[in-house]
């Protein structure tokens, strides 16, 4: 868990932003233990030991808060937080969800599942391979600039299917029909030539996720709250095999 806390906190934030991050990840990764160690703690118990009482409006906070369900979830521990009656009427007023999380459309990767939050909580943009194209970025331009949100987590998956399909046709294959074509062409500058097989997928889902942080990270007006340590860029992979989501530096 330790690991996991430290990769996804690293990034590509500078180091002093790092070292806070880390510090406040301790907790968390205390909670984490816990978990595995087979304790079981009712649901509000977890949630009182993940995060504090008011939702978290730091980038380290909300990191914590998605480090700390992730860990639930893949202990199968899960609270499923805030979707009890009086947070459905409350939301009726208005969201102030923490984290934007861009994944894919795989349907074995829902966010709010994946991290264990609920209604409210995070405001998820999907897309085949986490591809940009106006419409994502303007959703989560949305979610920073509008709602104030100070977390974007860009989160691939082990066996992307639509990183396997961009690299099936760079090997040669037949061109995608209709839009899909669109999707292999954005995924495309992610593969390693230099690698074969599966491990040529598997790298190339590593890859892709670096580009579109960084894609994100040159977007001028995120840009501009990344500077000023209101909001953090991060990338991370979600493994199908162990449920566990890891950092991507």
């Amino acid at each position: 868990m330790a690991a996991d806390a430290e990769g996804l906190a690293e990034g590509r934030e500078a180091p002093g932003r790092r070292r806070a991050i880390r510090a406040v990840l301790t907790g968390v990764v205390a909670v984490g233990a816990g978990l595995g160690s087979g304790s079981r703690l009712t649901p509000n118990v977890v949630r009182a030991a993940g995060a504090a009482a008011s939702r978290p409006t730091s980038p380290e906070t909300a990191l914590g808060a998605l480090v700390a369900g992730n860990a639930r979830w893949r202990t199968y521990h899960e609270s499923h937080p805030d979707q009890t009656r009086t947070v459905r009427r409350t939301l009726v007023a208005g969201q102030h969800p923490f984290a934007v999380v861009l994944g894919c459309v795989d349907s074995r990767v829902p966010p709010e599942l994946v991290f264990d939050q609920g209604l409210g909580d995070l405001l998820t943009v999907r897309s085949a391979g986490e591809v940009l194209d106006e419409a994502v970025l303007g959703s989560i331009a949305y979610g920073v600039l509008e709602l104030g949100i100070p977390l974007i987590v860009v989160l691939g998956h082990q066996s992307c299917g639509a990183v396997a399909a961009a690299v099936r046709a760079d090997e040669g294959g037949p061109p995608l029909p209709g839009h899909m074509q669109y999707l292999v062409d954005q995924i495309h500058p992610a593969i390693d030539r230099t690698l074969r097989g599966a491990a040529r997928i598997d790298a190339a889902i590593t890859a892709n996720v670096r580009r579109v942080r960084s894609r994100l990270e040159a977007e001028r007006e995120l840009a501009a709250r990344v500077a000023a340590g209101k909001l953090a860029v991060v990338g991370a992979r979600y493994e199908l095999t162990s449920q566990r989501v890891r950092g991507i530096r």
